[in-house]
């Protein structure tokens, strides 16, 4: 039979390609970078640039349309390209504009081009799929009251779209989110555009980030929203999303944001965004979460004293998120055991900013001074050594001692070399590893080189221990007794 069209010719000579390809190469199976806490999580043999992500959304009940595109560059020759997704379905994929093969194995989406990759070569994929919002209870997508947010800490960014799911590749984002008359759609970054109308109501939103940003850290808001804009320090825009029945209750605390950004800089240097903000979503989540640029919080935690938490609290855990966009989000964790590095930081801004507020002699979680007696971590294992969540409970990693022992830390640290070496130390920190990853012997490495001496043989002790060492200039102070570690929240 002749075949008298060139692009039905085309199509059936790739889906022959890719048939002859798929015949010879092995079963597909899932990848990852070796982490240790996550070993299936990420995938070599290339670095993505950016996302583009587009999400239609009808209402909870059903499945977001979505196609996700990334802009990658090979780093080996790649003859299969595995991404991290789940928990939707896939209607196609394409590797540099040619149909591809795709199958899964365990949470991995395999993608089979109809050629080869080359190393050091562009690779731009994309996937037509949909993004499922129900049964979220193990992260990605959380359902409010009105409508939808993301909280994908830790590996639960695959669950809503196809992506190199570990804070390692940073990436840009653009967000395309079209929503139903009434909604508004909020994203990571700047408004990249006008809202857009399309058919029988809907509008399109457009967001773009101006730095790379983790998959973990990325943020949709959709919902019945009221959207607030001030003017933080040196012009920086403050972007406020929270439920428009709800602004004017909730507006004494938003207007503390310029504030608390104020305080951060002074000690740690220039906010490294283009912009910050907080989202107040109405879910249970039983934690708040610094996504890049628009933090994550419950309604509930602003319901007031007499309902729920004392305000110098409340603030305190606003800086906590806040001092993340620094620690963890602008300086990303090379490796999830890295984690302490960014809790660690962000308890202890929070236990200064409380401190100033004057609760050091309240009841609360004490941040930046232990509680004493026995010096045991048999309940609370190394900082910067945690063990894995057990499975189905991802969330466990985060546990009290990455938050109150990673803080007993730099307490030690400033002990030892102090207070001015220690301050050079945090926004040296910051500023050197700006919208990069860094590890735990890079902030030894430069902790060391602020003192003036190695450090390594000191903080290997409180990074690694099996019990807290002596505390510098407080040879009476001990840890928590194993069981008696205070409580700690997932941020």
């Amino acid at each position: 039979m002749q075949l008298s069209s060139p692009r039905l010719r085309a199509a059936l000579l790739a889906a022959a390609s890719l048939t002859l390809v798929a015949a010879v190469l092995p079963p597909p199976k899932p990848l990852g970078i070796g982490d240790r806490l996550f070993p299936e999580l990420g995938n070599p043999g290339y670095d993505v640039l950016s996302y583009d992500l587009s999400l239609t959304y009808k209402d909870n009940r059903s499945p977001l349309d979505a196609v996700t595109t990334l802009e990658a560059r090979a780093l080996a020759p790649l003859e299969r390209v595995n991404l991290d997704f789940t928990h939707g379905k896939v209607a196609s994929a394409e590797v540099n504009g040619e149909p591809a093969r795709f199958e899964s194995a365990g949470e991995d989406l395999v993608l089979t081009p109809a050629h080869p990759i080359a190393a050091n070569t562009p690779l731009r994929i994309t996937v037509r799929h949909t993004s499922d919002p129900r049964g979220s209870a193990d992260g990605g997508w959380v359902t409010t009251e009105d409508g939808l947010a993301m909280a994908n800490q830790a590996d639960a960014a695959h669950r809503v779209f196809p992506c190199n799911d570990h804070p390692a590749d940073k990436a840009y984002f653009t967000f395309r989110v079209t929503v139903p008359e009434g909604y508004t759609a909020v994203a990571n970054g700047l408004p990249g555009a006008l809202p857009a109308a399309r058919a029988g109501g809907a509008t399109q939103w457009t967001y773009r980030t101006l730095h790379p940003m983790a998959t973990e850290l990325a943020q949709v808001s959709i919902g019945r929203s009221a959207v607030l804009h001030r003017t933080g320090p040196h012009g920086l825009p403050v972007r406020d999303v929270v439920p428009a029945a709800d602004r004017e209750r909730l507006e004494p605390w938003l207007r503390k944001t310029p504030g608390h950004i104020a305080w951060m800089e002074d000690r740690v240097g220039r906010y490294p965004f283009e912009n910050y903000g907080v989202l107040i979503a109405r879910a249970r989540t039983g934690f708040e979460l610094e996504t890049q640029t628009l933090s994550l919080f419950e309604n509930g935690l602003f319901a007031g004293e007499k309902e729920g938490y004392p305000e110098w609290y409340v603030e305190a855990i606003m800086v906590h998120e806040l001092a993340h966009q620094w620690f963890g989000d602008s300086v990303t964790p090379r490796t999830w055991s890295d984690l302490w590095l960014n809790e660690g930081h962000a308890t202890w801004y929070e236990a200064l900013y409380a401190d100033g507020l004057g609760t050091s002699g309240r009841a609360r979680r004490r941040r930046a001074a232990p509680p004493r007696p026995a010096p045991g971590r048999a309940a609370a294992p190394p900082p910067a050594a945690p063990p894995a969540a057990a499975p189905g409970q991802k969330i466990g990693l985060f546990r009290p001692v990455v938050y109150d022992g990673s803080a007993l830390i730099l307490y030690a640290l400033r002990e030892e070399i102090g207070t001015a070496a220690f301050d050079r130390v945090e926004r040296r920190w910051v500023a050197e590893h700006k919208d990069a990853t860094a590890g735990t012997e890079d902030f030894v490495r430069l902790a060391s080189q602020e003192a003036g001496r190695d450090l390594s043989a000191f903080l290997r002790p409180w990074l690694y221990g099996e019990k807290t060492p002596p505390m510098p200039g407080h040879p009476d102070w001990s840890a928590p007794a194993a069981g008696k570690t205070a409580p700690g929240k997932t941020v």
